[in-house]
Parts: structure tokens; sequence; C-alpha cells
């Protein structure tokens, strides 16, 4: 298994978990880009948005609302961001979703 994330998910390499359930995983990401930067991602590979099915789509937003809930998020905001593709910043192929908060967000992001 060469994918970073199903081997997080596999518990072969360790994470900061803050949300687990049934369908999905949760954790910090290692290189924050905001006070809180969490990971969201499907336990079942998808490569990337393109490859997944909507009900997939829908558990990753479920868990975000309750992930931003339980992190404090809600009253100030924050972003959800999906990277697609090489020229869309996708660095690891596995359907993931950042969510990110704690600080004022920029757009165009930065």
């Amino acid at each position: 298994m060469n994918c970073l994330f199903c081997r997080i998910i596999a518990g072969e390499i360790p994470s900061s978990k803050v949300y687990e359930d049934e369908y999905v995983l949760a954790f910090r990401d290692i290189d924050p880009q905001a006070p809180t930067h969490i990971l969201i991602i499907p336990k079942e590979h998808y490569d990337s948005v393109l490859d997944a099915p909507p009900e997939a789509i829908g558990r990753l937003t479920e868990a975000a609302k309750t992930i931003a809930e339980n992190e404090g998020l809600t009253e100030n905001g924050f972003r959800l961001v999906i990277n697609t593709g090489d020229e869309g910043g996708q660095s690891v192929k596995h359907l993931h979703v950042h969510l990110l908060g704690g600080r004022s967000m920029q757009w165009p992001p930065g």
C-alpha cells in the first residue's frame, strides 16, 4: 500500500486523530496553514473528488460540520478546501478535505 492516507487509516503511520466514524477519519495536518487545520478523509480510497460517489462527499462534509462545531469554529467561520489534480494543488492522491479556521481567511487564498 503506497497511499499515505491509506497507511494512516490502517494505523501504519500515526496521526493526531480528532474524529472517526465508520466512513471517515480526520486528523490534524502536520504542516498547518491556520491555527486549526484538519484533514478529513474517506476510509475508502478515491484518488480525487472526480472518482468519489456523492455519498462519500456528503459524509466528508457532514464530518466537517461536526468537527467545526467540536473545534469551536462555527461562530466566526471556517473554510473547506478540496484540491483536485496537480494544477489544483492536490499533493496526496487520496480524496481529502482541508478544514481551516481560527484566523481570517483571504480571497484569493493565501
